[in-house]
């Protein structure tokens, strides 16, 4: 089962518990991306020792590769990936705006030309549940329609017709098939910068009922002030007895501003994809620990830090690590920031226990911001 409970408030900041087929998840909370069943430079088991609940998993990649089939008969993505959290999964329709190229949007669903090999797939709502039904995921997300910005409010529009008629439809399939599969569905409010149809989108998807809510089409290339102006227009909307989920969003200068604005649940690729390319996030801003200065900098990569990698490691070794080409040094980075994102969602929660939420996004946000002012 799924049930969710707020048990602290700060301002608009939540602290609840979100407990789904015998996980406990506290919220907020951060999930780490493993796109293909694997986060990436990151062993399930070290993923656990840092304390993450549950990872997003996506419907689309993991169809194509390794195949629905395989994972089915492994047992699910738990057994066939090694995790025993919970597990998220995206339905493949941020791939609707990042592979445009490859798919065309039909009344029935999106028929996707593969980037693998060419090959072409069909995708229904309803198939699209029943694949995420099938990995074992413990929350599936709707197939949506995810507006590019800049956009028109005739064609976000559009899009939005689509989206909650795409959203009735996966609902049906859920109630008809939920004896049958682990998985909780989640609607996605979509209306790209318009807060008409934003509010049109929550008002609708919510007149359909869902286990909780995701705020989508954001973070994609329109301007941070208009960001979070549609962030607060959804949460302003949402249900507040039940979960949500701002999709793909990201800095943790982003992440403790929504938070502030009620949302419980993030995923973003930044802390992993920076890990790789060698930038550490840290309590005073991020830092390119490839970088020459660090050379010869025996302290670790956040002083401020209590991960195994900060305990054990300095900068100037991980820099020789990136600058030998050693793999070591694409994990050690990326342990280190999922440890960060998720040391800071606690630290976020304890804030609002205390109902010092403010003072702590305050504080966080002005250290940040004097940190990227001096590095201008």
């Amino acid at each position: 089962m799924l049930t969710f409970h707020v048990e602290h408030t700060s301002g608009s900041a939540r602290a609840g518990t979100l407990r789904v087929n015998g996980h406990t998840i506290p919220t907020p909370i951060f999930m780490p991306v493993g796109t293909a069943g694997s986060v990436k430079a990151l062993p399930p088991g070290d993923l656990a020792a840092l304390g993450a609940p549950i990872v997003l998993g996506n419907t689309y990649h993991l169809y194509l590769r390794p195949g629905v089939e395989i994972v089915r008969r492994a047992g699910g993505l738990r057994r066939f990936s090694g995790w025993n959290g919970a597990i998220l999964t995206d339905s493949g329709g941020y791939q609707i705006f990042s592979l445009q190229e490859l798919r065309k949007i039909e009344g029935e669903g999106v028929r996707f030309r593969s980037h693998l090999d060419g090959s072409e797939h069909f995708f229904t709502p309803e198939g699209v549940y029943d694949i995420q039904a099938a990995l074992g995921s413990d929350i599936a997300m709707v197939l949506d329609v995810c507006t590019p910005f800049p956009a028109t409010e005739n064609q976000a529009a559009e899009d939005l017709r689509i989206t909650l008629d795409w959203a009735r439809r996966s609902q049906e399939r859920y109630r008809d098939t939920a004896s049958e599969g682990p998985a909780h569905l989640f609607g996605i409010v979509q209306g790209s910068v318009y807060p008409a149809l934003r509010r049109q989108s929550a008002d609708a998807l919510m007149s359909v009922g869902f286990d909780g809510y995701a705020i989508g089409g954001l973070s994609v290339g329109e301007p941070k002030n208009l960001m979070f102006e549609m962030v607060a227009v959804a949460t302003g909307c949402l249900p507040p007895e039940k979960p949500r989920y701002l999709m793909g969003v990201g800095t943790p200068a982003d992440i403790i501003r929504a938070i502030g604005m009620g949302v419980d649940m993030f995923d973003c690729v930044l802390p992993t994809r920076n890990g790789r390319n060698g930038t550490a996030f840290t309590w005073a801003g991020p830092i390119p620990v490839k970088a020459a200065r660090y050379s010869e900098d025996f302290s670790p990569l956040d002083p401020d830090c209590v991960c195994p990698v900060c305990s054990s490691y300095t900068r100037a070794y991980i820099r020789h690590l990136f600058n030998a080409r050693e793999i070591a040094a694409m994990m050690l980075t990326t342990r280190h920031n999922l440890f960060f994102y998720l040391d800071l969602v606690r630290r976020a929660r304890a804030a609002i226990a205390r109902d010092q939420y403010h003072q702590f996004a305050a504080g966080f946000l002005n250290r940040h911001a004097e940190v990227s002012s001096a590095n201008e």
